[in-house]
């Protein structure tokens, strides 16, 4: 027998209890961490490090060279992905239009890695075809991020 209400309004207090705790507990921690790794980075010099080395790359599609940390992070966490945006964007690293090209590229690519397992091994991909999986799917974000400099120029 199920118990669950078909009322509209109680299967909406349902959803957003658990929207909610997805948020508290899931999406929240992971920014605000991302957002202190960010910070501990750029102390430490390892952001300038990034940026002096990365900047060829990035300057391709229109960002600072320590927007590559942005990419690597959302390659394992989408929300440490944003986490590190808004640091680099709180710090005037990089500007809206910047947060605007790189922004596609972090839901393109995110967290990649961290469900590469649970998801590819459960469909029974087989194991040589991951990295090809993953190679399109860096290769998407930077065809996007290309797409987006060109968009946001006109």
């Amino acid at each position: 027998m199920n118990n669950e209400s078909k009322n509209p309004l109680d299967i909406f207090i349902v959803g957003a209890k658990k929207g909610f705790n997805i948020a508290l507990y899931n999406l929240i921690p992971n920014v605000l961490m991302a957002y202190v790794i960010a910070e501990m980075l750029k102390i430490l010099g390892v952001m300038k490090f990034l940026g002096d080395y990365c900047g060829v790359i990035m300057n391709i599609f229109g960002l600072p060279g320590e927007a590559i940390t942005i990419l690597l992070s959302a390659w394992l966490s989408t929300s440490a992905g944003v986490g590190i945006a808004v640091n680099l964007y709180a710090n005037g690293i990089i500007d809206n239009i910047g947060v605007s090209i790189v922004l596609p590229a972090i839901f393109l690519m995110g967290a990649q890695l961290q469900y590469l397992g649970r998801l590819l091994a459960v469909a029974g991909v087989a194991k040589k075809y991951w990295i090809l999986l993953i190679i399109t799917s860096i290769l998407n974000a930077f065809i996007c991020m290309f797409m987006m400099k060109i968009v946001v120029s006109l």
